[in-house]
């Protein structure tokens, strides 16, 4: 018996049992090639015991870390955090812990932090990598298991990914606009080095060759509150009627610009923002975006992480398509 108030061993655990630490090794780490009454008799002892197994023993002896590695852009932003909720919960429920780096908009700050982690952990979630297709397709096979999220499927990138039809969002965006009226509109941008509104930029180039007589110019703008707050009186003297953001953060920075101008918000312009963040429906206009379910989609990258570790294959997934959802940030244009 281990000594009062020290912690039990798996020495004692074997002693108790009358059974050798290989056996009780086997039992705690779930393996079933221990016979039925002897893992009966060895959870008994460890229960008495109150043994708690190391998770660094139980590591080296699975080989595995039970640790899987989260590259996030801009930690800060309320669609990461949800997405990393619904990734970090699913996680627990199989006993895996997360560690989350946050890496900015530098490609090469991501790749090389994407390796290291990989070194660390068992498994990499890379949530809207910044890197380029080249840099992803030369580094990813050497990462497996690892999984994309926020990215277009490529042909070329052979790995598991969970995309967002981001093109697809924006031309609903752009259709609700026309179907109220709209015919001058303006696109605030993301960051240049994002996919994402790579893809939000082929959507308005396909909405436009679908509406005749409309016009849709390009503002750069950024991806946080201060880049829409910045751009605000430029998109006032456009003289688009309506606007739609990159994001939902960019969209708030705008309206409270807009406010601060005196340009009302639906009457004078409407703003269309992307995400459908928690805050949406609480800002001043509430805001008219389209919705990612990020929750499921962290849910769905575990998913397909885990079957990755336990080598099994699942089939690659549609591009999720946002929806739309109409609130009070849009309307007629004023004639």
């Amino acid at each position: 018996m281990a000594t009062t108030g020290e912690r039990a061993t798996i020495t004692d655990v074997a002693r108790e049992a009358g059974v050798s630490r290989a056996t009780v090794s086997r039992v705690m780490n779930g393996r079933d090639t221990v016979d039925p009454v002897l893992a009966e008799r060895v959870q008994q002892a460890a229960s008495q015991l109150d043994y708690r197994p190391s998770s660094i023993a139980r590591s080296l002896s699975l080989g595995r870390t039970q640790t899987v590695a989260v590259l996030i852009p801009e930690l800060d932003n309320p669609m990461f955090q949800r997405v990393l909720q619904g990734f970090t919960d699913a996680c627990g429920t199989q006993g895996y812990r997360v560690l989350v780096a946050n890496t900015g908009d530098d490609a090469e700050r991501e790749m090389a932090t994407a390796v290291e982690a990989r070194h660390r952990c068992d498994a990499l979630l890379m949530v809207a990598p910044r890197a380029s297709d080249e840099a992803l397709v030369e580094l990813l096979p050497q990462l497996q298991p690892a999984v994309v999220l926020g990215r277009q499927p490529s042909s070329e990138i052979d790995v598991p990914s969970l995309a967002i039809d981001y093109a697809a969002g924006v031309e609903d965006a752009v259709d609700h606009l026309v179907g109220l009226g709209h015919r001058r509109l303006l696109y605030v941008a993301g960051p240049p080095v994002s996919s994402s509104n790579r893809h939000r930029l082929e959507g308005l180039e396909r909405a436009r060759g679908r509406h005749t007589g409309l016009t849709i110019d390009t503002l750069p703008g950024g991806a946080h509150l201060e880049d829409g707050h910045g751009v605000a009186r430029r998109v006032a003297d456009h003289g688009a009627t309506g606007v739609v953001v990159y994001n939902d953060l960019m969209a708030f920075g705008l309206l409270a610009g807009l406010a601060e101008l005196g340009v009302r918000v639906p009457d004078e312009l409407s703003v269309v923002g992307f995400d459908d963040i928690a805050l949406a429906q609480y800002a001043h206009p509430a805001l008219t975006t389209l919705a990612v379910p990020h929750v499921e989609l962290g849910e769905r990258a575990w998913t397909r992480l885990a079957a990755l570790l336990s080598r099994d294959d699942e089939p690659r997934a549609k591009p999720y398509r946002p929806s739309l959802v109409v609130r009070h940030s849009t309307t007629a244009p004023r004639t």
